[in-house]
């Protein structure tokens, strides 16, 4: 049966556009994504800096995270979605022209990255609370782990491709991710179905302030996703010092640029395998098994990353380390958006991806200082403590144990009055 589902699902006109331009955009921001540090490095010399420039790009969540859900609630999704994608189409190509000029500055880097940081916030809110209401409820797991399975077999060539862009010219990765924006814009025009109920404008017209609490207030009141949403939270403080770990582990190997897309390549590889199983465990096993299992394979592999000798073994450990985590995506999310009402999947996407990934630029921010200070090696194994932390505290949660299988969440109608229904604008 699920995998009927998802059979039809790749017939959906609206869904296939969607996930396209997903694909498009992953591969750019792939390439892009590898080659920023490496700019920034030639530019300064310094790690810190380059924790920086990554860092300012998901710190927008904790500044503007919470009132982009509110925004994603109020205004259109879908065309909310097309401005941010032709925003950072322009923005992507001013880094490009200044690089083929030779006239790229730090102050411009860093204003890039802030206001792309904004742009990616309004768009990654929208496109998850878009969703449900794209597939309907029946196919969400499936469409989610479609997504997750793009984004990560963009992965696997846009990593490789990376390497070979940076290769051919520095300012080659920055031009593709600006095409790849506007493919993804050109996508999104196509599409016909409704990113949202009818009447979400009439429903909210009270004051920024009050929706968000409304927002938060429910979300306050779900125990799994809440707990969970911290849990993960903390798991991105190490990830976010993960990304410039490991490419300092691979610079001190000798690794080329080549060599490092390669390595990332493999952790994109683990987490294809991990998507294309996503959907058939999400229905059949608890998410808090999901959870638990993911964070003591995390525990226990990542320490490896500093007993790797080689490029190659250290592309296999990103491998493994990252098999299970796009099964836990799609698990939470699928619980997250089965429960909440359309009218406040903005605003509790925004609550969560606020936390999440506003610790992922926390942990990115203090990952070149951290590497500076302690050293990459130290670094590794300071990572892996915390990660055996979070195992233990999540695996002696009983409210996470007892959490069911997505499947078995019954699906709730979005009939819930917030407080802002009844507010003047």
């Amino acid at each position: 049966m699920s995998t009927l589902r998802g059979f039809g699902l790749l017939r959906n006109r609206d869904f296939s556009l969607l996930l396209s331009g997903q694909l498009v955009s992953s591969i750019g921001d792939q390439a892009q994504s590898i080659a920023l540090p490496l700019i920034v490095l030639a530019l300064t010399g310094s790690a810190t800096h380059a924790g920086y420039v990554l860092g300012l790009g998901t710190l927008s969540f904790l500044a503007f995270g919470l009132i982009a859900g509110a925004l994603v609630d109020r205004w259109d999704r879908k065309r909310t979605m097309i401005w941010c994608e032709l925003g950072r189409t322009a923005l992507t190509a001013g880094v490009a022209v200044e690089l083929w000029l030779d006239r790229l500055t730090m102050p411009q880097l860093y204003a890039t990255a802030a206001l792309s940081g904004i742009l990616t916030t309004l768009f990654q809110v929208a496109n998850i609370a878009a969703l449900p209401n794209v597939v309907g409820p029946r196919q969400l797991s499936a469409a989610l782990g479609y997504s997750q399975s793009a984004g990560n077999a963009a992965g696997v060539f846009g990593a490789s491709l990376a390497g070979a862009l940076y290769a051919l010219g520095r300012t080659v990765p920055f031009a593709v991710n600006a095409v790849s924006f506007a493919l993804s814009a050109a996508s999104l025009r196509l599409m016909r179905a409704r990113f949202q109920m009818d009447g979400h404008a009439a429903r909210t017209k009270a004051g920024l302030a009050i929706e968000i609490r409304d927002g938060l207030g429910w979300l306050r009141h779900q125990p799994v996703i809440r707990f969970l949403t911290l849990v993960s939270a903390a798991d991105k403080v190490r990830y976010g010092a993960g990304y410039l770990l490991i490419i300092t582990l691979a610079r001190q190997l000798g690794a080329s640029s080549l060599w490092i897309g390669v390595i990332f390549s493999g952790a994109a590889v683990g987490a294809v395998a991990g998507a294309l199983v996503s959907e058939r465990a999400t229905l059949r096993f608890p998410l808090g098994r999901i959870a638990v299992v993911m964070l003591w394979l995390e525990a226990l592999i990542f320490p490896l990353y500093a007993l790797a000798p080689n490029p190659l073994l250290l592309a296999a450990v990103a491998a493994a380390e990252s098999l299970v985590a796009p099964v836990y995506m799609v698990a939470m999310t699928t619980h997250q958006l089965a429960i909440t009402p359309d009218e406040l999947r903005g605003r509790t996407t925004s609550a969560v991806s606020t936390l999440t990934t506003g610790a992922l630029s926390v942990g990115t921010l203090a990952g070149g200082a951290l590497i500076t200070t302690l050293g990459a090696k130290p670094l590794v194994w300071l990572c892996g403590a915390w990660l055996l932390v979070l195992a233990i505290i999540t695996t002696a949660n009983r409210a996470v144990r007892q959490a069911p299988p997505a499947g078995a969440i019954p699906r709730r109608k979005a009939t819930i009055t917030v407080e802002t229904t009844d507010v003047a604008g």
